[in-house]
């Protein structure tokens, strides 16, 4: 129990507790950093190129054969990469359905196209793994996989967010936060730009049909 000496003396009437400031200044800092995120997000996904690191570069990592798989062996094609893992319950599924879809509806332009999936979760991830599941969405998808330091290179590359969340006390009792954009790269392997991955397959398709020839 707290004796009279312990307690702290009252504010005058009328002054706003110490804590209740601090929790005012943070939440103002709080809106306009979400503001200028927004509208950095905003100008990054609307293409612009002008601010910022560039997007994409050379990478090195293992197709679904076990085989070495690098960003040459993408040259002379467009190409479309998502980065997500096997493992994701909703996000990752739809998104390659979508794409999958978007490029049925391409037509013959689909054949100037290569979809990649590159997974952040190479611990369980494995090519076996990528295999199967890639296989599931379309039978041209690229699925790859690595390192975990080959993954982390190329998704500093490509400005890539994720984290494991875990969900439990088990080795794989965890999920993965990620950032959700599809990437347009050049025949030349140079990034185009972005696509919105939760736009649907008719959008995909237009958005990919502006860039190719």
């Amino acid at each position: 129990m707290s004796t009279p000496t312990d307690r702290k003396p009252s504010r005058p009437s009328g002054t706003p507790p110490e804590g209740n400031g601090k929790f005012l200044l943070g939440m103002i800092g709080l809106f306009f950093g979400v503001l200028l995120l927004g509208a950095g997000a905003t100008m990054w996904l609307g293409g612009s190129s002008s601010m910022g690191p560039a997007i994409g570069g050379p990478f090195a990592l293992t197709d679904t054969g076990g085989k070495p798989f690098t960003d040459k062996d993408l040259r002379g094609s467009y190409a479309v990469l998502y980065f997500g893992y096997t493992f994701c319950p909703d996000v990752c599924p739809t998104t390659l359905n979508q794409l999958a879809e978007a490029l049925d509806r391409l037509g013959p332009k689909a054949k100037l196209v290569r979809p990649v999936f590159i997974t952040i979760d190479p611990r369980r991830d494995t090519p076996g793994v990528m295999k199967q599941y890639v296989q599931a969405f379309s039978p041209d998808l690229i699925g790859l996989t690595g390192t975990e330091a080959q993954i982390g290179s190329v998704a500093r590359e490509f400005r890539v967010y994720y984290a494991p969340h875990r969900t439990g006390d088990g080795p794989n009792d965890y999920t993965m936060d990620h950032s959700s954009v599809l990437y347009l790269i050049g025949p030349d392997g140079k990034f185009i730009a972005p696509l919105r991955a939760d736009a649907g397959a008719e959008q995909i398709a237009a958005d990919l049909s502006r860039h190719l020839p």
